[in-house]
């Protein structure tokens, strides 16, 4: 049976797309594969993933490469933070062509690319030159036209009802 790498797309304004993404990763690694998983915005907090990494062993790694909420709106990203995901995306690139991993989740690259951080054009010429047996999931909302058109798999997050809207505050274990 002939293995191909599939390129995975989880975005939308619901909570779990990142879950999605971890999910995917748990499957993966109980069929013997082994998982990198790259956060491009994520930084600040202590996220109990990074937790359950250490229990994986060497079969899930996580690196946390962002510095936390970036700030958005009518002013241009902050240039350390452009920097910080060109050093991310950079890694991604690596280790896709390094064959350690068989499976790579950019998780919240689709808000870096939104928010003008890094060129779509670029990381999309990247992924097609990704090698042939290697999955790539992009986490985040407003996934770009240009990914979901080269996307195996694209999944789109629905909010319907969210704990927020009744004042409960993000909880340990369910959103971190």
């Amino acid at each position: 049976m002939e293995t191909k790498g599939l390129l995975i797309v989880f975005t939308g304004n619901g909570k779990g797309k990142t879950s999605a993404a971890l999910g995917t990763a748990f499957r993966a690694i109980g069929a013997g594969l082994k998982v990198l998983m790259v956060q491009f915005i994520k930084g600040s907090w202590h996220y109990g993933e990074l937790d359950t990494a250490k229990l994986l062993g060497d079969a899930f790694e996580i690196r946390v490469m962002g510095r936390g909420f970036v700030k958005i709106g009518a002013e241009k990203p902050d240039p350390e933070d452009v920097a910080m995901v060109e050093n991310a995306w950079q890694t991604v690139v690596d280790q896709m062509h390094a064959g350690r991993f068989d499976m790579i989740i950019c998780d919240e690259i689709n808000y870096a690319i939104h928010y003008g951080m890094i060129g779509v054009d670029r990381v999309v010429a990247d992924l097609r030159a990704r090698p042939d047996t290697l999955h790539v999931i992009c986490t985040g909302r407003n996934a770009h036209s240009k990914l979901v058109e080269i996307a195996d798999l694209v999944s789109e997050i629905k909010e319907i009802k969210h704990p927020y809207e009744k004042g409960i505050l993000a909880q340990r274990g369910i959103e971190y």
